[in-house]
C-alpha cells in the first residue's frame, strides 16, 4: 500500500540513534509504502507455523549433538563437540532468533532459513516501525484500527528480565564488531532492553575483549566477562585463535553455543529428512546426498552463508548461475528447492518472523529488486488491518 512519509522521519531518526536508516547512499528504511495484512493471515499463517517450525528445529538441534557423524556434517570443528553439546544438555538460556518465510498471502508460508545466532534488524522492527504506526494512526494517515504483528521490544524486556531472576544474567557484557554501524545499533538497542529490565549492560568491541592468564575472557578494565551477548556467528568463534580457551572460560554467551547449529544450512536437509512434506518445508537435500533430484530449480546455499552470499540458482541443465558473491563455500552446500519470493510493484518481498525465546514475537519485511535478499535490501513497515 503506498503511504506518504512522514515529512520529519529523518530527524526523528537522528534523535532515536537510527543512524543506518541510509547505508552507501541507498534507503535502508523505506515507508514509502507498507504491506497489509488481516489477523487471520498473521495468527494462522505465520505465527503459529513460526512455533512449530521452531519446535521442528530444536528436535534437529536434539538429534545432531547427540551424533558425531551430524556434527561432522554441520562443520562444528571436532575439538569443540563437547563445548557445543554441553551448552544444550545444560539448557543454556537462548534470546531470540528469526524465521526467514516466502508468504504470497494465500498458500503456506515457506522456511527459507533460521537466523538463529547473529539476527539484525531488530531495532527497526521492534521500536521504530511501531513508532511509524503510532505517529501514522495518531495523524489519521492509518486507520484507529490499525495494529502490527510487534511484541518484540516487550519480550526482549520480559526475557532480560527472566534470564536476570531465573539464570543469575545480572551484569552482561554486549558487544559487535567495529566495522558495522547496523550492528552496533542492534546492540545498543539490545542493551537498553537489558537496562530496562534491571540488568547492568556495558559494551565493548569484540576486538578489545582480552584473554586473561587465568583463562578468563576479560574486558578493558582487565575484569573477567562472565555473561556476554555477542553479535558474532558461532562458526566464526569456533574457528578463532582464542577458541581453544572458550570451554574453561566460564562464559554464558548469548546465543548460546548450540546456536551453532541452529543457525547453520544444514538444517534445512534435515529438516527435511525429519518432516518430509511438512506444509511450510521446501525440499531440501546435502550436495553429496544420491537421493537428490536432478531435474528442476535448486538454490545452492553455503553451510555459513550470510546475508545472501554465495547463493546460486541451478536450472534445469544442473548449471549453477551465481546471484551473489561472498566468502562462503568451502564447507559445502545444501540444496533447496527454488521458491520464487512474491512481487509487489516490481519488488521481491521477504518475511522475517521473530522469536525471543521460543515464543514467536513480531514480524518485519524487507524487499528488494533482485531475487536475494541481502544486506541493504529496504525495509518496509507493515499493519494488520
Amino acid at each position: 500500500m503506498a503511504c506518504q512519509p512522514r515529512s520529519n522521519w529523518q530527524q526523528l531518526a537522528t534523535e532515536y540513534g537510527f543512524h543506518f536508516h541510509t547505508m552507501y547512499g541507498q534507503p535502508y528504511w523505506d515507508e514509502s509504502a507498507y504491506y497489509q495484512f488481516t489477523l487471520k493471515q498473521v495468527e494462522q499463517d505465520i505465527e503459529d507455523p513460526t512455533a512449530e517450525l521452531h519446535q521442528m528445529c530444536l528436535h534437529v538441534v536434539d538429534k545432531v549433538i547427540n551424533s558425531e557423524a551430524l556434527m561432522q556434517r554441520f562443520q562444528i570443528p571436532q575439538q569443540h563437540w563437547d563445548f557445543v553439546a554441553e551448552s544444550w544438555r545444560q539448557q543454556s538460556p537462548s534470546l531470540y532468533s528469526r524465521l526467514d518465510l516466502v508468504y504470497d498471502g494465500k498458500h503456506p508460508a515457506k522456511l527459507l532459513e533460521n537466523n538463529a545466532d547473529t539476527p539484525t534488524s531488530l531495532y527497526e522492527t521492534g521500536f521504530w516501525q511501531w513508532l511509524w504506526l503510532e505517529q501514522q494512526v495518531n495523524a489519521g494517515k492509518l486507520s484507529r484500527g490499525a495494529d502490527q504483528f510487534n511484541s518484540l521490544q516487550e519480550k526482549l524486556v520480559n526475557r532480560f528480565a527472566a534470564l536476570k531472576h531465573q539464570y543469575g544474567f545480572h551484569h552482561i557484557h554486549f558487544s559487535c564488531c567495529q566495522d558495522s554501524v547496523e550492528d552496533r545499533g542492534t546492540v545498543q538497542y539490545l542493551q537498553d532492553c537489558a537496562s530496562t529490565a534491571g540488568v547492568s549492560a556495558p559494551f565493548l568491541y569484540i576486538e578489545e575483549i582480552g584473554l586473561g592468564d587465568t583463562g578468563y575472557f576479560t574486558d578493558l578494565a582487565d575484569d573477567a566477562i562472565t555473561h556476554c551477548f555477542k553479535l558474532y556467528p558461532w562458526e566464526f568463534m569456533l574457528r578463532e585463535s582464542f577458541g581453544d580457551a572458550l570451554s574453561g572460560a566460564e562464559v554464558e554467551w548469548l546465543e548460546p553455543a548450540w546456536k551453532a547449529v541452529l543457525s547453520n544450512k544444514a538444517l534445512l536437509p534435515m529438516l527435511w529428512q525429519e518432516f518430509e512434506n511438512h506444509p511450510n518445508l521446501l525440499p531440501a537435500f546435502f550436495e553429496d546426498d544420491p537421493l537428490r533430484p536432478r531435474h528442476g530449480k535448486w538454490i545452492k546455499k553455503p553451510l555459513f552463508s550470510r546475508e545472501g552470499a554465495n547463493i546460486s540458482l541451478i536450472d534445469d541443465s544442473q548449471k549453477a548461475v551465481p546471484l551473489s558473491d561472498g566468502p562462503y563455500g568451502e564447507e559445502g552446500f545444501i540444496y533447496q528447492q527454488f521458491h520464487s519470493l512474491p512481487q509487489y510493484e516490481g519488488n521481491y518481498v521477504l518475511i522475517g518472523s521473530w522469536l525471543v525465546n521460543d515464543e514467536p514475537a513480531g514480524m518485519s519485511i524487507r524487499e528488494d529488486s533482485s531475487v536475494i535478499t541481502q544486506d541493504l535490501s529496504r525495509y518496509l513497515p507493515h499493519i494488520i488491518l
